[in-house]
């Protein structure tokens, strides 16, 4: 069966006719899922144009009164489509707002402290994992998922890690638990910027440097102004570049389960971050027309705030509930180490006014 499959894709592949029926074939299983979040994302636009406020913390907070649709039913298929399909383009687009001459302005200190922050977050999940009790295992998952980008990290890190009797159960609960707090952190960083009263370029590297997922970074930063969102996207993407590396890294750790277990290559870097970049090369190069950046950019935030209200559906903070207390405060810890590194970084001067 698994042959019969593998080969069907193959030919799926090969023919651009028959990938155009597959994506068509699949198109009504996702739409109704898609229009709830599109719905949504009009509804929530039309509040913040005419009454003012965040138009991504509305189609959160409009998404989550709608949890139920997430659970299961014909909408489920499209919600899933949308906060990864749709948010991988709203990124990708992203890259056309964003110049060279932006990321040289913003020095070496936020690159090292991207990398710094990965680092020494997921030696401090393996720390506090032995200090709570808990396998160094899962401490070196969650610190990672924590340190670059939040589910698809833990994903990938643990396609790489020894199997066992409670692997599983370990993804799922990291998986749940930093798209949770990395929700939390998207509400709650953008106090602590005003509180602070940090500039925009600081509170870029800031929400990028620290909210676990993508998406919710993204949130954050256009929150505050344009430019701290185009700050928070270009760090937060320097993170998840940071997930090939470290991906290696666990392998060479887990070498002898990686050789028995592993059937695969090395994990690619993801397609939307390489769309990015190359957006960021064009924009910079001039050779993108100033109306094509602009129908661009309107396109990236529908599809963001589309994104985001589907991202909004998917989030159950009861799901935390049934795991038990020690990972739960494994990962609270670990969100708070990296809080509390890229603040003493920002504060000691590491990012200029």
């Amino acid at each position: 069966m698994a042959k019969m499959m593998i080969e069907r894709g193959r030919r799926i592949l090969r023919s651009p006719a028959a990938l155009s029926r597959a994506a068509l074939k699949g198109f009504p299983q996702v739409m109704p899922g898609v229009m709830i979040c599109i719905t949504i994302a009009l509804a929530t636009t039309f509040i913040a144009d005419y009454y003012g406020g965040p138009t991504l913390l509305y189609a959160l907070l409009f998404g989550m009164a709608l949890h139920f649709l997430s659970e299961e039913g014909r909408c489920v298929a499209g919600i899933e489509f949308t906060a990864r399909v749709i948010l991988r383009i709203g990124v990708a687009l992203l890259g056309v707002r964003i110049t060279l001459e932006q990321v040289v302005s913003l020095g070496g200190g936020p690159i090292v402290m991207a990398v710094a922050g990965v680092v020494l977050t997921i030696l401090a999940g393996a720390l506090l994992a032995r200090l709570l009790g808990l396998h160094r295992d899962l401490g070196l998952l969650t610190g990672g998922a924590v340190a670059i980008c939040g589910a698809s990290a833990a994903l990938a890190l643990s396609a790489v890690m020894p199997r066992e009797a409670n692997s599983e159960r370990n993804t799922i609960l990291t998986v749940v638990g930093v798209t949770t707090l990395s929700t939390a952190a998207m509400v709650l960083y953008p106090l602590i910027v005003g509180v602070l009263g940090l500039t925009d370029q600081q509170a870029g590297v800031f929400l990028g440097a620290t909210i676990h997922d993508v998406a919710q970074v993204v949130g954050a930063g256009y929150m505050i102004s344009e430019g701290a969102g185009d700050v928070a996207t270009f760090v937060k993407l320097m993170r998840v570049a940071m997930l090939v590396p470290v991906v290696m890294c666990f392998m060479f750790l887990f070498r002898q389960a990686q050789a028995r277990e592993r059937k695969g290559g090395l994990p690619r870097l993801p397609g939307f971050l390489v769309v990015f970049v190359m957006l960021v090369i064009l924009n910079s190069t001039g050779a993108i027309p100033a109306s094509l950046a602009d129908g661009m950019t309107d396109l990236s935030r529908w599809c963001l705030v589309t994104a985001i209200a589907a991202l909004g559906i998917k989030t159950s903070f009861q799901k935390l509930a049934v795991v038990g207390w020690r990972p739960v405060i494994l990962m609270v810890a670990e969100t708070a180490f990296l809080l509390v590194l890229v603040l003493a970084f920002i504060l000691a001067g590491g990012v200029s006014l």
